[in-house]
């Protein structure tokens, strides 16, 4: 390395470098740094005596408070969802946020990574990452790729034998007797040991586990943690530059997605679409998590038939059934009162902003979040018998959450408050819908075609080094978890429109259903919920014919495969990163391209795909929103950087058909085939062959 932390100046530093100390920072997180650089900082950097570096030097005042009475010690596991863990992560954050410049900032995280507990380290580092200071005093993120939340704590993210099975390969040297490394498919060749996670899918609580490989999809689950650190519940107030956003709208929206692309997923299995979750109930299907913490403990598993409220937890039910009341009662009259005495408006088609904040807690002031106490109804019984013991379940922390078929019935649950605001809406008349002067011709798309294929995940910084490698500050092996994901060929979308002059249009593409589980074709109210926003972007239409092409790599807020952060290492000591300019914002808001399509059927599953074009609408009157601040911060989703209509539409709304159809819209069916055979690239050879589908087992049950 050419530089050392603590010696060299940084906040003018090359990217490269800043690139450097962040790899350095999150390095094998769960050990002290080996890095001497980071522990002799850590060492003689005094906290308490650097007060004046900080743009509010009271927020070193709270914290000391916080760190001297004692926090979480740094071996337990840091739950996001946890208020006592997360109002000190907050006093974290607030030393990193108002850090004065990129040096400040450095020694902060330095001091702090070699005292508190790693897991909060790591979640107030990454969410003052997402969000820094205005005003030109950005701490020097920009361009800065994160590694992936899997790469950083794997334990989240592969099954718990994978774990042990690292830690056996860790403990003798990578040597293994042949026969156990042929029925576990461990293969070891040079310093690199694979160990093959496919062969997991042993046992089964219900027939919900079929869906495994999407709801337990590593970037899936990454997508959900990074839109919780783009819009973290507790972040309100002015200051942080998220007031002007359309932050309670995005995240609604973004869970409405999601429940639509898992409709999309459960059709191609046959499967009935999902319910509301009612606290009353038994919930029928457990789930059985399969992930064993840094600590040993297991993350618990919910058995068949478990009921929701119990005497523990029923409290927790009345607080959140009595929110709930309020927020209905609330749409239906047409505002909401806060406890200081403001009033929310609830009344026109723009305060859904409001709506959307007040049912993720994103502006009611106080420490019971709205979302927690719902999830914290499903866990299953467990106690703590101290005050930092916390074992979490799956729906406890945001990077597994989704993994839980129960979550995602929590999701639409609140989802029906939402769209209980929209039904109160008046329906778009043809003049709100029509864009004179324009038409879709044809819509048209490449085969669309899936397959199950193979990811190597780095799994290396779950297990530790030892005396030689911390010498050498790196580990002698590199880990990997082969595992299998969904995946689609690339495919293009052909989008031909006429226009009787120039003019800036905003053009959406939506995949929906098309017929339901038995076979009836659904009506356009019953499945405009289900229709998945694909893409959304703005092109000049030029007077005459327009032929618009979108190769699906290049849809709005869709990302490719993250790097692996060691190769990531000799680009940036070199300076050759080889990555997109722009690709470290797409990295922390990006939907995972490959999981576009749905699974489909052999023969072709008939979707329909739905393009809309419409003009720009800048007018619309958002309250507290500023489309410079939403494109100046990088936080755009779908059309929220350039576009002020509604997310969602047309859907968003109850449809009059005699209104709805209008030239500047066009449906047309489309067809998703999964093939069976796929290339799989292995360490040095590629060779075609069969994939092993046993994850899609349809006996899976027998």
């Amino acid at each position: 390395m050419n530089f050392v932390i603590g010696k060299d100046k940084l906040q003018s530093a090359s990217m490269e470098t800043k690139q450097q100390v962040v790899l350095r920072l999150l390095d094998h997180i769960l050990q002290p740094s080996v890095f001497e650089d980071v522990r002799s900082v850590a060492n003689t950097w005094r906290l308490e005596q650097n007060q004046q570096a900080f743009l509010r030097p009271d927020v070193v005042d709270s914290f000391l408070e916080v760190y001297q009475a004692g926090m979480l010690p740094r071996a337990e596991v840091f739950v996001d969802s946890n208020s006592k863990h997360v109002q000190e992560a907050i006093k974290v954050f607030h030393l990193f946020y108002y850090a004065k410049d990129w040096d400040v900032f450095l020694n902060v995280a330095c001091w702090l990574r070699e005292r508190i507990n790693p897991g909060m380290f790591v979640y107030a580092l990454t969410t003052s990452m997402f969000h820094h200071p205005e005003g030109g005093r950005a701490v020097g993120d920009r361009g800065i790729v994160l590694p992936a939340p899997y790469e950083i704590y794997p334990y989240f993210f592969v099954n718990s034998d994978v774990i042990n099975k690292a830690f056996m390969l860790k403990m003798t040297n990578a040597q293994v007797e042949t026969a156990f490394a042929d029925y576990w498919k461990i293969k070891t060749e040079k310093n690199v040991v694979s160990i093959d996670s496919r062969t997991t899918l042993r046992y089964t609580l219900s027939v919900d586990d079929v869906l495994s490989y999407f709801m337990e999809d590593i970037d899936l689950n990454t997508y959900m943690f990074y839109l919780h650190m783009l819009y973290p519940y507790w972040l309100t107030g002015e200051g942080y530059g998220v007031e002007k956003e359309r932050r309670g709208e995005v995240v609604m929206y973004t869970c409405q997605q999601l429940l639509a692309r898992l409709r999309l997923e459960r059709l191609s299995h046959g499967m009935t679409n999902i319910q509301p979750i009612s606290w009353d109930e038994t919930l029928k299907n457990g789930y059985w998590p399969k992930i064993r913490l840094h600590t040993g403990d297991e993350m618990p598993a919910r058995s068949n038939d478990t009921k929701i409220v119990h005497e523990y937890t029923v409290k927790t039910k009345e607080v959140v059934e009595d929110f709930e009341r309020v927020l209905r009662l609330a749409v239906i009259k047409g505002q909401y009162e806060l406890r200081d005495g403001t009033i929310v408006p609830l009344r026109k088609p723009q305060d859904v902003e409001h709506l959307g904040r007040l049912l993720w807690t994103l502006q009611n002031p106080g420490d019971t979040y709205f979302t927690n106490l719902s999830k914290n109804l499903l866990t299953y019984s467990i106690y703590n018998t101290n005050r930092d013991t916390y074992v979490p379940t799956a729906t406890d922390m945001y990077s597994t959450s989704l993994r839980d078929p129960a979550f995602w019935r929590v999701l639409k649950r609140k989802l029906e408050v939402f769209q209980l605001f929209k039904k109160q809406l008046p329906r778009y008349t043809r003049e709100e819908l029509n864009f004179p002067g324009v038409k879709v011709e044809g819509v048209s798309t490449s085969e669309l075609v899936t397959f199950i294929d193979t990811y190597d995940m780095d799994i290396t910084n779950a297990v530790y080094l030892n005396e030689t490698e911390v010498r050498n500050k790196k580990s002698d092996f590199l880990f990997v978890a082969r595992q299998k994901r969904l995946n689609n060929h690339p495919f293009k979308v052909t989008i031909d429109v006429s226009s009787v002059k120039p003019v800036d249009a905003i053009v959406r593409v939506f995949l929906g259903p098309k017929y339901d589980v038995l076979g009836r074709i659904i009506d356009i109210n019953d499945k405009r919920l289900d229709m998945i926003e694909i893409d959304t972007f703005l092109y000049k239409l030029k007077s005459g014919k327009n032929s618009i092409v979108r190769n699906s790599s290049e849809f709005q807020g869709v990302i490719e495969d993250r790097p692996w952060t060691r190769p990531m290492w000799d680009a940036s000591v070199k300076g050759d990163r080889k990555i997109d300019e722009n690709w470290w914002w797409k990295a922390r808001v990006g939907f995972p391209r490959r999981l576009l399509l749905p699974l489909g059927t052999t023969g072709g599953m008939e979707l329909q795909l739905f393009v809309v074009v419409t003009p720009v609408h800048t007018g619309y009157n958002l309250p507290i929103v500023d489309m410079h601040v939403i494109n100046e911060r990088r936080s755009g989703r779908w059309s929220t950087g350039f576009d002020e209509l509604p997310l969602g539409f047309p859907f968003d709304r109850v449809i009059d058909t005699t209104q709805f159809f209008t030239d500047n819209m066009k449906c047309v069916d489309v067809l998703v085939y999964h093939k069976e055979v796929v290339v799989s690239k292995d360490w040095e050879t590629t060779a075609e062959r069969r994939d092993d589908l046993s994850v899609l087992d349809k006996d899976l049950l027998v």
